[in-house]
């Protein structure tokens, strides 16, 4: 994220319009929801191994946002304007629609050109469609730094292609599904190491427009896997709202937990849900699994592919999709501020 953090003696960050609308039908068998929660969940789609996604397939995307072709994905760079590309043709292969008139949303607030990438996935009923959900993660990194052993890419694997990624597998699954009640919006970030620049300029315009948003939720640095935890990702302001709880029931596991740094370094603030929970004020939180522990490479070239947990990675997807299948198509707005 974006400001300077100090852990003990190592300085650490935590990274890290008019609408177009598409009809979807439903093509998934539906199951009853956990208990207490009113939603339809659909089962994850197998492949094969009684899950949607895998670590091949994970390994795929990250193998291209994090390589050394796009150069650090610095905003305003030709390495981003490559990473755009690859997003809005996975979207546009996929059926999903630009929400306003083209996938590119240009940044107002940034002084060269750099860009959100913003996809639709309309909901299938009639009345919950008019709400949103809004799944984001930032696809920017820092570009070229000061080399180290010769390297001075800094790749940007965990912070954060690993988020993106995990949001891309989020648009195949339901574009494949179309098992959302409630209109997704996909928005891949630019400019977030500028200072959360692409989701503010974006929470903004769709505040202006008046957007019905039920909640925001975001993933951030979620490559390498929790050490010695009893959960096996946290959110970021976790007593703000009761999102874990409503995650956890969906997950039908202690999925999500509470992190006491996450706390005490206000990480809440800083990565792209907060422009979310500042124009909004409905729950708006980043699900991440960097503690301060498990990976030392933040803003450095050490960021690589290469020490990514790809099975971890296609866990944590495949544990979110019922997850965000429950939310988008609960009876009724479970997830409640504090």
């Amino acid at each position: 994220m974006r400001n300077v953090l100090v852990l003990c003696t190592i300085a650490l960050i935590y990274a890290c319009g008019s609408t177009q609308t598409k009809k979807t039908k439903t093509n998934g068998a539906s199951i009853g929801g956990p208990d207490g929660l009113k939603a339809k969940i659909t089962q994850v789609t197998s492949n094969g191994n009684g899950a949607f996604t895998d670590a091949t397939k994970v390994e795929a995307i990250m193998n291209y946002l994090a390589s050394d072709e796009l150069k650090g994905r610095d905003s305003g760079s030709e390495g981003i304007e490559m990473a755009a590309a690859y997003i809005e043709k996975r979207f546009s292969n996929q059926g999903v629609v630009p929400y306003f008139t083209a996938f590119k949303d240009t940044l107002s607030n940034f002084e060269r050109p750099a860009y959100n990438i913003v996809g639709l996935i309309e909901g299938t009923d009639p009345n919950l469609r008019k709400e949103y959900i809004v799944i984001g993660a930032h696809y920017d990194h820092i570009g070229v730094i000061n080399a180290e052993n010769g390297d001075a890419i800094a790749n940007g694997a965990n912070d954060n292609a690993s988020g993106t990624t995990t949001v891309l597998e989020f648009v195949r699954y339901f574009s494949q599904n179309r098992t959302n009640k409630r209109s997704l919006v996909f928005a891949l970030f630019s400019a977030e190491e500028k200072g959360l620049l692409g989701s503010k300029h974006l929470a903004k315009k769709l505040k202006e427009e008046e957007m019905n948003l039920y909640t925001m939720l975001n993933f951030e640095m979620t490559g390498v896997p929790l050490k010695g935890k009893d959960y096996e990702i946290y959110i970021t302001g976790y007593n703000k709202s009761n999102l874990a709880m409503v995650s956890n029931t969906y997950a039908e596991e202690k999925l999500v937990g509470f992190l006491p740094t996450a706390k005490e370094y206000n990480l809440f603030q800083r990565s792209d849900n907060y422009p979310f929970h500042q124009e909004f004020a409905v729950p708006s939180h980043t699900y991440c699994t960097f503690d301060f522990t498990n990976f030392n490479h933040y803003h450095k070239v050490g960021d690589e592919v290469d020490i990514m947990d790809f099975d971890h990675m296609a866990t944590i997807i495949n544990k979110m999709i019922p997850v965000v299948e429950g939310i988008a198509n609960a009876e009724t707005q479970e997830i409640k501020l504090n």
